[in-house]
């Protein structure tokens, strides 16, 4: 199964509020089978937080957690006009990207959270995401320029 479809994102994010964008998201996992307790791995979502905000200057949002809820290693992003409020330096998301990996994936998430940081250094890469024109735009470039690489 794809790490990313297209029903795992979400271009009209229309909240400001961090739990709210990241329920949404975890809805788009559940739907698509990916996530099997939307509570429990929210749950999970939130302890990481709690750790260390997870917003990365530039304007983005990097929810992850390790989860027995999740069933499938995946990827949902979603896109907010007014941005929310993530804990980075520099001001809101506005790129949010929620990963969920299962429990026992080991470092699986950690690869995918590296590889996408590494692409998050590059203006281009950003704002590609920040204009796509619809979800198959958004899960392919995140496939060329994430996954494959």
């Amino acid at each position: 199964m794809p790490l990313i479809t297209e029903d795992l994102v979400l271009l009209d994010l229309e909240t400001t509020d961090r739990a709210e964008a990241t329920r949404a998201l975890a809805a788009r996992l559940a739907d698509a089978g990916r996530v099997t307790d939307v509570e429990v791995f929210l749950a999970d979502v939130a302890a990481r937080e709690a750790q260390m905000a997870t917003g990365l200057e530039g304007g983005i949002g990097l929810p992850h957690a390790r989860s027995a809820a999740v069933a499938e290693p995946s990827l949902a992003f979603a896109r907010s006009a007014d941005g929310i409020e993530w804990g980075a330096p520099d001001g809101p998301a506005h790129l949010v990207f929620l990963i969920a990996a299962p429990d026992g994936a080991g470092g699986e998430h950690m690869k995918i959270l590296a590889a996408l940081a590494r692409r998050l250094v590059h203006q281009s890469f950003k704002d590609a995401l920040a204009t796509a024109a619809d979800p198959a735009a958004v899960v392919k470039l995140i496939t060329e320029e994430v996954i494959d690489r």
